[in-house]
């Protein structure tokens, strides 16, 4: 630390330990100077000698008084000690943490040059700008000084100089950095076991781009933000520091932040909003200068808090504008009000915001595009972004449709705001409806037909469909068309090999196994289609001719020998083909079967295959 010493003679000042300092000198004093609750007996010529406003002060007073009361002199009695003992011409030494408040004082009791040439003032500003605001550390402490020192340092432009001085240091190139800073963010080489000596000779360590982050952190936050502010200002600092920066602050300032959860209990709820909205308000306007994940700490933190307006707007813009780089969990904002669990009207809000921003981009017109990529960037609107999103909100939809208290309309909602064209595969959504209906067992038919709409069985995997037919919560009419697809992708799979008749063969690698499955159905769905059975394993075909199963005859080749059904080469349970055929008989005019085009070709396919095909295992 910097300091420099003024004076020569001796400190005499002295006190008796009632808030009273005198001098030690052969006068008596003649004058006495309150401060606050402190007295200063001293002796009027040292004292007129340097200060134009104790001429006046004392002037003002008759010969009987001799007592002044100066109580609003900035820095109290501390700083009205080091004027006084520089009157005197005592040793002072002055530092980061006193030289502003004796300057604010000295500039009270006007010490200028006018009064004495090399005056007070004179000799303070020639210490700052010589030496405290040379060195990064020392500007820190002086600029955090001055929070007690206000408007009189605001008025000194001591601030502004401090702040200028702080972002000059931070945009400068690291290479140039020669003075000490505190960097723990990362550890350093020797730290991450790398030899920093080759042949004896130590290896000189780069500084990192960042290295004035967390230094910066010490400041409270309305001077946080004028020198954060100062460095952007600059633009020498790329946006990616900033961020770092934010981020690094957001760790220091706010409990409980670096871990996602924010400490609510016993804080200053003002003041963390406050830091909060500074935050938000200094992001860098580039998209990618923050991580995902940070966003979203701070809109959980924002919702824990319950801020509204322009900042948490602001910042589901922002997290709409990169949401395919988040993950389920950061979707997971627990509810602060009702019954439901999570809060999805805040998700909702965020998808629509992506959405809003494909829907923007892709209603400009061609000659503008430029000038909107120069805006937002194209990731937004790319493919891959798209199914990154609908990947985000299948799986959102997957982890919350568990709550029993999830609205059906939220959670149609919610599948439905994001593009069917960038959902190629339907297995997790499929996943969320299977746990819907599994929590939700009160559903009306209308409202399980309206949520396995939103399904398309062409898009299920193999896995998905074996679970689909085994599954007993599904509407008949959903398992009909789940069987019907998986008997069109068998037929496409053999249609370039057929057998000598020119009749393709089914074979069931499993068919024991799998038709005794169905007893298990309940115990599997409840758990989950994501662990299927070796007994659901994906249906062989086989488009090759072969020997009749020696269990069945030309009059059952479509059953197995436990007796189970067997559809398009699909070996169905009793109980599903019973709930069919039954379905069938009794209600032909029921809008199960008959709003099913799938079910009528599905049966007209059977049928033909009983006349047509052998059973070969």
């Amino acid at each position: 630390m910097k300091y420099m010493k003024l004076g020569s003679r001796p400190d005499d000042f002295h006190s008796d330990g009632n808030n009273i300092r005198f001098v030690t000198a052969e006068l008596e004093a003649d004058i006495v100077i309150s401060v606050a609750d402190v007295k200063f007996y001293l002796h009027k010529f040292p004292l007129l000698s340097k200060s134009s406003r104790l001429q006046k002060l004392i002037a003002a007073k008759n010969e009987e008084n001799n007592e002044i009361d100066i109580p609003d002199i900035p820095g109290g009695p501390a700083a009205f000690e080091i004027c006084a003992k520089f009157c005197y011409g005592m040793i002072v030494t002055l530092n980061a943490y006193n030289v502003i408040a004796a300057r604010c004082a000295a500039e009270y009791l006007e010490m200028h040059d006018s009064i004495e040439k090399g005056n007070l003032i004179y000799k303070i500003d020639v210490f700052l700008s010589s030496s405290v605001l040379r060195a990064w550390k020392d500007s820190i402490i002086v600029l955090q000084t001055t929070k007690s020192l206000l408007p009189w340092a605001e008025n000194l432009k001591v601030v502004s100089q401090c702040i200028n001085s702080l972002a000059s240091k931070a945009s400068i190139d690291p290479s140039e950095v020669d003075w000490s800073y505190t960097y723990n963010m990362k550890k350093i080489a020797s730290d991450n076991g790398i030899d920093v000596h080759w042949n004896g000779v130590r290896k000189q360590q780069s500084v990192p781009s960042d290295w004035w982050v967390e230094d910066l952190c010490d400041l409270e936050v309305d001077l946080y933000k004028r020198v954060i502010l100062a460095i952007k200002a600059k633009g020498l600092v790329s946006n990616d520091v900033i961020g770092e920066a934010l981020k690094a602050y957001a760790y220091r300032r706010l409990p409980g932040f670096q871990k996602g959860r924010v400490m609510t209990a016993g804080i200053n709820a003002p003041k963390v909003q406050t830091i909060l909205e500074t935050i938000i308000c200094l992001l860098p306007t580039e998209p990618g200068s923050v991580s995902c994940s940070f966003l979203f700490n701070l809109l959980r933190t924002a919702h824990l808090l319950e801020c509204e307006g322009i900042c948490k707007k602001e910042l589901i813009m922002r997290i709409g504008s990169q949401l395919h780089e988040a993950s389920v969990s950061d979707l997971l904002f627990p509810a602060t009000t009702g019954e439901i669990a999570h809060d999805v009207d805040l998700v909702l809000s965020i998808v629509e915001e992506f959405v809003m921003l494909d829907n923007d981009i892709a209603q400009t017109n061609p000659e503008d595009l430029e000038e909107v990529v120069e805006i937002k960037s194209p990731i937004f609107v790319s493919p891959n972004s798209k199914v990154a999103v609908t990947k985000l909100v299948d799986g959102y939809l997957a982890e919350i449709a568990k709550d029993p208290n999830l609205p059906l309309s939220k959670f149609i909602r919610l599948a439905k705001m994001v593009s069917a064209a960038s959902r190629p595969v339907h297995d997790t959504l499929y996943q969320a409806i299977d746990k819907y209906l599994k929590e939700h067992p009160l559903l009306t038919k209308s409202e399980r037909k309206e949520i396995c709409a939103l399904m398309d069985c062409k898009k299920l995997t193999t896995e998905a469909r074996i679970h689909a037919i085994q599954n007993e919560y599904l509407p008949l009419r959903v398992v009909v068309q789940v069987l019907f697809f998986e008997q069109m992708g068998a037929l496409a799979g053999c249609a370039t090999e057929l057998p000598e008749n020119g009749r393709p063969l089914f074979l069931h690698e499993n068919a024991a196994s799998y038709g005794s499955s169905r007893s298990s159905v309940t115990t599997n769905t409840r758990d989950g289609w994501g662990s299927v059975p070796n007994s659901l394993k994906p249906v062989s075909l086989a488009c090759s001719g072969g020997e009749r199963h020696n269990g069945c005859n030309d009059a059952d080749k479509n059953c197995d020998h436990k007796g189970n059904s067997k559809v398009k080469g699909i070996l169905m349970p009793k109980k599903i083909m019973n709930k069919l055929w039954s379905s069938k008989v009794g209600e032909n005019s029921s809008s199960d079967m008959s709003e099913s085009p799938d079910s009528t070709t599905l049966e007209s396919k059977s049928v033909h295959s009983r006349n047509t095909r052998h059973s070969v295992s």
